[in-house]
């Protein structure tokens, strides 16, 4: 199938910044969109960014204008620069996937492991 792994995560201070990264791997016979979500302690999953194979991008209106999301569609990488971080953007980041296979050619979404990033003094 496919499998995603993430990295970049880590401890950051208030105002500084991190860059997360997400390569695929696995039978995939195209990735139509990638993007990156979000659980903070002892809240729901949230989307953070995505990006179409096409290039465009939604961001969730907390981090507009701070994180920036980018895709390499030839290495099956995506990446998440973020910016003026701040406490709230502590969480596990996880990458997910709308992809299409080779052996089934059907699309679904695939979900990496995360990874941790926190915002602290």
């Amino acid at each position: 199938q496919v499998q995603l792994v993430e990295s970049g995560g880590g401890l950051v201070q208030p105002g500084g910044s991190l860059r997360l990264s997400c390569a695929a791997s696995g039978s995939i016979f195209s990735i139509n969109a990638m993007g990156w979500y979000r659980q903070p302690p002892g809240k729901q999953r949230e989307l953070v960014a995505a990006i179409s194979s096409g290039g465009s991008t939604n961001y969730a209106g907390s981090v507009k204008g701070r994180f920036t999301i980018s895709r390499d569609n030839a290495k099956n990488t995506v990446h998440l620069q973020m910016n003026s971080l701040k406490p709230e953007d502590t969480a596990v980041y996880y990458c997910k996937a709308f992809a299409r296979t080779t052996a089934t050619m059907a699309l679904r979404d695939y979900w990496g492991q995360g990874t941790q990033v926190t915002v602290s003094s």
